[in-house]
């Protein structure tokens, strides 16, 4: 049973059992780095959504699937992608969904875990849909690349994150109208049976209870980031950021 993902950075726990097959979605927002990418893609499958299609190109990181509208990728990369025998779905370009809302439902439909990057850091009206559209969609997965990570948790869930270096801020965005019962554990200011709302998301630049103690560390108890977050009802997206 697979209960734990691993991330270049960052080791994620669930509290239940996971898809065993692994996907990794590469959008045509801000562009993780060459080194983020290439060590996230080991040993998983990759589908590329529209321009993300051209950083897999240049890197030699050949897609098993390719999706969108194929508005903003190279031409070269795309005949690429066909010569190495990618599977190609081409989308209208005046649609009622967007490309990345289309790999969500693909990947949820796949069953399969899904981390999506290069899907941040560009327009805010297309973060705002892939982060909605992703936490309501049921299912597993992250965004991520090395700069910022969000995860979402639902009904009854428990995740413990184990991040390599502390975050500068660690936030909990409700993505439901109210999330209850959310806890954590190891964080600097910590929540106990709590209520979020989004008319009042006040859970935002948290740290881990270890960054905030550093210097009472030893040899016999090292640092540790570690910390768990868990909610009885809703949805909740964690998101930690280490570069703004």
């Amino acid at each position: 049973m697979i209960s734990e993902i691993k991330i270049p950075g960052l080791s994620i726990k669930y509290d239940g059992e996971l898809p065993n097959r692994q996907l990794v979605l590469v959008g045509g927002g801000r562009q993780p780095s060459k080194n983020w990418l290439k060590d996230v893609a080991k040993d998983r499958t990759i589908w590329c959504i529209d321009h993300g299609v051209d950083i897999c190109h240049e890197l030699g990181l050949v897609p098993d699937f390719l999706l969108g509208d194929f508005d903003s990728c190279n031409a070269d990369s795309l005949h690429w992608a066909e010569d190495k025998s990618a599977i190609i779905e081409e989308f209208e370009v005046h649609k009622d969904f967007t490309d990345t809302q289309a790999a969500i439902r693909y990947a949820r439909e796949d069953e399969a875990f899904c981390i999506l990057t290069g899907a941040l850091g560009k327009r805010f009206d297309h973060t705002y849909s892939t982060i909605f559209s992703f936490g309501n969609s049921g299912a597993k997965g992250c965004i991520a690349d090395e700069r910022e990570t969000i995860c979402f948790l639902r009904d009854d869930e428990s995740l413990t994150f184990t991040p390599q270096t502390a975050p500068k801020a660690i936030s909990l965005l409700p993505i439901t109208p109210m999330v209850s019962g959310v806890n954590t554990h190891g964080l600097h200011w910590e929540l106990n049976d709590a209520e979020l709302t989004q008319t009042n998301p006040y859970a935002i630049s948290n740290m881990t209870a270890d960054d905030t103690t550093a210097h009472h560390t030893t040899a016999e108890s090292p640092k540790s980031n570690a910390f768990t977050v868990s909610v009885k009802k809703g949805i909740l997206a964690v998101y930690l950021c280490w570069k703004e």
